[in-house]
């Protein structure tokens, strides 16, 4: 009976975790994962900046379906690279954020309706812009975002929309 063979010593341990491919079950639960969590925040948003246009719940509905779609095609995107400037080309999942949910509450509070959601639509398109040509600062500027300045804004931004939770919750939508 022969012995058991070592181990090869080639490429498998030369591997860095993060570029081993994982089993596909182990894949497919971790995607699934990932999906639930990006679904949540992708409906959330919508949900909240919709109750605060005072929105039809076919105008909401329609408002979460254009979000999805949008997280959608920026995921794909982001994951494949479409030029050389625009796709990072890593598995990453892209959706709505909730920085923004504050002033685009106060936004709808100070014009409800259709018109306001005109002009809501209209300032993230802009800003939009001005995001995507002032992208190539942002990498100078990390150095003065350390964990703990990150980690501070956003608890204010959760504990700041703790409030809208609360008010559902007792029943007042507003």
């Amino acid at each position: 009976m022969q012995a058991a063979s070592p181990a090869p010593t080639g490429a498998s341990q030369d591997l860095h975790p993060v570029d081993q491919r994982l089993p596909s079950g182990k894949l497919a639960a971790l995607g699934l994962q990932h999906v639930l969590v990006m679904y949540a925040g992708a409906v959330a948003v919508p949900l909240i900046v919709g109750r605060a246009l005072n929105l039809t719940p076919d105008e909401v509905a329609m408002l979460i379906s254009a979000d999805l779609f949008c997280c959608g095609l920026v995921t794909l995107i982001q994951t494949l690279g479409a030029t050389q400037w625009f796709g990072i080309k890593l598995p990453v999942m892209m959706g709505g954020t909730f920085a923004a949910v504050a002033p685009m509450v106060a936004m709808a509070n100070a014009n409800p309706g259709p018109g306001g959601a005109q002009l809501l639509f209209g300032t993230i398109i802009g800003a939009g812009i001005i995001s995507m040509l002032i992208a190539p600062m942002i990498s100078r500027m990390l150095r003065f975002f350390p964990p703990v300045v990150t980690g501070t804004i956003i608890t204010v931004i959760g504990i700041t929309l703790m409030r809208v939770g609360i008010n559902w919750v007792f029943g007042n939508p507003s």
